[in-house]
């Protein structure tokens, strides 16, 4: 088989995987049919880029496996006018996803390091749409809000306050929660005129959301 062939074979396996794990949404598998993850991942992990699993990176932090990044990008629901803040930028595979389908995304991490090779990666593949930031992503970011949609990558106990002051009303919050690591529920947090209502939409198991900026040695 010839280079090309495997590529294109691996990248169908990648987009059934999505769609058997139930990322059905048209705009969401056409974004992660065109951003290729391999760019987001180094070193000897590389040649698993399609396969359907976290894989670790620097920091000591995970990019997640594709289908979660899938199922959490559909439950957004993201309009081609959304502004989109993502809690925890990782490998900015997320981000570049959100950059298909979203007017513009800001992305935060509280790890320097990340933030900045991920924005590197942006430029590369002339991502413009997307603002890369090292900042505590807890606090979300009070300059740029109100945000129509906006995504946590890392599990907090309840989600944290000041998201959700900065969620427009009708817009949606997509993230993980639970007191510890092997016990969370991804839910989506929708905002109306008198509250939020909240959907359980699946188990997961992601990094803690922690406070404070992070040592790039952690």
């Amino acid at each position: 088989m010839s280079a090309m062939n495997e590529v294109a074979e691996r990248k169908m396996q990648f987009l059934f995987a999505l769609r058997s794990k139930g990322v059905t949404d048209k705009r969401v598998l056409n974004a992660m049919e065109h951003v290729d993850r391999g760019p987001f991942i180094r070193g000897h992990f590389s040649d698993r880029a399609y396969e359907d699993t976290p894989l670790p990176i620097a920091c000591g932090q995970t990019i997640s496996q594709p289908s979660v990044v899938g199922l959490m990008t559909q439950a957004l629901k993201i309009s081609p006018r959304d502004t989109v803040l993502e809690v925890g930028t990782g490998s900015g595979y997320q981000a570049a996803i959100l950059s298909q389908l979203a007017r513009r995304v800001y992305t935060v991490d509280r790890f320097k390091r990340l933030a900045t090779e991920a924005a590197a990666i942006f430029r590369q593949l002339d991502l413009t749409n997307i603002t890369t930031l090292t900042a505590d992503g807890s606090f979300g970011l009070p300059d740029q809000a109100p945000f129509d949609r906006i995504l946590v990558t890392a599990a907090a106990e309840d989600p944290p306050g000041p998201l959700l002051a900065q969620l427009k009303i009708g817009g949606i919050m997509v993230l993980p929660v639970g007191q510890s690591d092997t016990v969370q529920s991804l839910i989506r947090v929708t905002r109306s005129e008198t509250g939020y209502d909240y959907d359980e939409l699946r188990p997961v198991r992601f990094v803690p959301l922690v406070e404070g900026l992070g040592r790039d040695t952690e």
